[in-house]
């Protein structure tokens, strides 16, 4: 019995990580409730070992990817594990309404959903599924603005900086 439980983990969840433009991708999938659902992306260094997606859904993402970095105009149609407080999803749910080519500030979006600036920037720091829910979208009033917490000393908003000229706003 105990093998089986330390074997559900690695069976239930699996990551793993992909090139792109601007860096690799973390994809982490994992079964929720019967259904492999995609949990999370992260946006890695190109430092970061890679590693094939070894499920159909790692691999469905992987190629949304590859074909959004192409065509910014792609559609990700992906199953996504539910996440996130209410505020978080009203907030990632709004950037899912910003078109493609433009930006929305953070007081823009905290008028919209009647909540504070950095409220939304904080939910964006959140994010979970960047690229699908776009918080890259979403700036300060006086510019561009920080990204994903800064967490690594300007690869987000390098990051940031690429996806928007890929979309054509830079």
């Amino acid at each position: 019995m105990a093998s089986q439980a330390k074997k559900s983990p690695s069976q239930n969840a699996q990551y793993c990580v992909i090139e792109a433009p601007f860096g690799h991708l973390g994809i982490l999938t994992e079964m929720v409730d019967g259904s492999l659902m995609l949990s999370k992306i992260d946006y890695l260094s190109s430092k970061t070992r890679l590693s094939l997606p070894s499920n159909q859904l790692a691999k469905e993402v992987a190629k949304q990817c590859a074909s959004y970095f192409k065509n910014p105009w792609h559609q990700f149609d992906l199953p996504l594990k539910p996440a996130g407080t209410e505020h978080q999803k009203k907030v990632w749910r709004a950037t899912q309404d910003i078109p493609l080519g433009s930006t929305a500030t953070y007081g823009g979006i905290a008028k919209k959903i009647h909540s504070g600036p950095r409220a939304v920037g904080t939910a964006c720091g959140a994010n979970p599924y960047p690229l699908i829910a776009p918080c890259h979208r979403v700036v300060s009033a006086q510019g561009i603005g920080g990204y994903m917490k800064e967490d690594s000393p300007g690869l987000y908003r390098q990051i940031k900086i690429w996806l928007l000229k890929h979309e054509g706003v830079l």
